[in-house]
């Protein structure tokens, strides 16, 4: 084979790059040679890859039991949890908006009241069996009057016979006018709904006074139950004391009872006009809010009624996405709330515990009979409206069977709430 005398080997523009940097070098007093060079790029050619390091990391660490693998597992898991638990709107979390100090209020006690030293305050309060915790308590009131409710108000509580203010109202109602972030536990009948619905109402008045509300605007003020009954109930409550201030020549307020099984386009119409407090369960209240058919915008005063039940009956989400739809600060009352550490401590702010017995029991006032009957026990749990209806059903209820699904009617009728009437009736007819 013929050799070709002029040939000259072909060398890669890479490395003719590579050779015209080491003559430069070499100028310059650079000894290295190309050789030199090019093994030290092999060097770095070869470093592990980033996978080849997490396979020997993973190598190089201490085995982990299952157990403590699990409980890693649930340390990551509160943490993550740790900003659900916290009831504030997703713009606060956002922004990282955090409130230090209560929503100033103008409303003050009177003088001597202000003037009560801590001893006489903490003699009052053992004598009335009032438990407190917080910063700055305002000093308890032991009379309406003091408590600087307008006229009328005063008027209409001497005429449904309450004259002077039970514990949780003594301690409760200056805690609340004076703007602190309030956890209430009181027992059933206590009278804790006026704690927070007359403060409510003033807080709207005030609110109309400075800047009548406009249609589409409101509330100022929400109160959340957990069943139709009690917000039903608190309604009117609020309705009684607001149609009365209205016909003393206050400004009307307007209130909306929120639940369902009333036609929303009534309610609805009521937004339109601009509703100034809302009493509402919390299914129908987040319809509303999630349709864009009413705004928390303005409200600045929120109750959460026996929050504990909120909870219980599944409402803890409701509540949450509720929480998302304020815009700015807001006081926060929560009432027989047994689960606040785990629940909603995060809501207030410097808040005050006013504790008068414990949450879910019984008014000692209220008298509770218990008869025991003999085991062939028939129960009429209501009286027919006329007296053969009467005397046909003494007749059918003669027989067991028919006694038995008597008495699972009446259990029916107590676990709903519905008003229970027990007599009891020997076989022979009424005792």
């Amino acid at each position: 084979m013929e050799t070709d005398d002029d040939y000259v080997e072909y060398v890669p523009v890479a490395k003719r790059r590579a050779m015209e940097a080491q003559k430069i070098l070499q100028r310059k007093g650079n000894v290295s040679t190309f050789e030199e060079e090019t093994e030290k790029s092999k060097q770095i050619e070869m470093k592990p890859s980033l996978l080849v390091k997490a396979s020997q990391l993973k190598r190089d660490q201490p085995e982990v039991t299952a157990t403590e693998q699990a409980v890693q597992q649930e340390k990551e898991m509160m943490e993550n949890l740790s900003d659900r638990k916290t009831l504030m709107s997703v713009r606060e979390l956002a922004k990282g908006i955090t409130y230090s100090e209560p929503l100033p209020t103008d409303w003050k006690p009177p003088l001597h009241i202000r003037r009560m030293s801590q001893k006489a305050c903490d003699s009052i309060r053992k004598q009335w069996h009032i438990i407190v915790d917080g910063d700055d308590i305002p000093p308890q009131i032991k009379n309406f009057k003091d408590m600087r409710f307008p006229e009328p108000v005063l008027k209409r509580l001497k005429e449904k016979g309450i004259v002077q203010p039970t514990p949780i109202q003594v301690q409760g109602l200056p805690v609340i006018l004076s703007g602190r972030d309030m956890i209430g536990i009181a027992f059933t009948g206590s009278g804790k709904t006026m704690v927070f619905v007359l403060p409510l109402i003033m807080m709207a008045l005030q609110e109309e006074h400075m800047m009548p509300i406009a249609a589409g605007e409101g509330p100022f003020g929400l109160i959340v139950c957990p069943s139709r009954e009690l917000a039903r109930q608190t309604f009117e409550v609020v309705e009684e004391f607001l149609i009365l201030l209205k016909e003393y020549g206050h400004p009307e307020i307007r209130p909306l009872l929120c639940i369902g099984g009333v036609d929303m386009k009534s309610q609805l119409d009521i937004v339109k006009k601009g509703v100034h407090i809302v009493v509402a369960t919390p299914g129908r209240l987040k319809d509303l809010l999630a349709k864009k058919r009413m705004n928390l915008d303005n409200c600045r005063y929120l109750t959460l009624d026996e929050a504990d039940r909120l909870v219980d009956l599944g409402f803890e989400d409701d509540i949450r996405e509720v929480f998302d739809h304020f815009k700015a600060q807001r006081q926060t009352l929560l009432f027989s709330a047994t689960i606040i550490q785990n629940f909603a401590r995060s809501a207030l702010v410097k808040p005050i515990t006013v504790n008068v017995g414990r949450a879910g029991a019984a008014n000692l006032d209220v008298i509770q009979e218990v008869e025991y009957v003999k085991q062939e026990h028939v129960i009429n749990y209501d009286m027919p409206a006329e007296i053969e209806n009467y005397v046909h059903r003494i007749g059918r209820t003669g027989r067991s069977e028919m006694a038995a699904t008597l008495l699972v009617d009446a259990f029916s009728m107590a676990q709903t709430h519905e008003p229970l009437h027990l007599k009891t009736l020997s076989p022979g007819g009424v005792d």
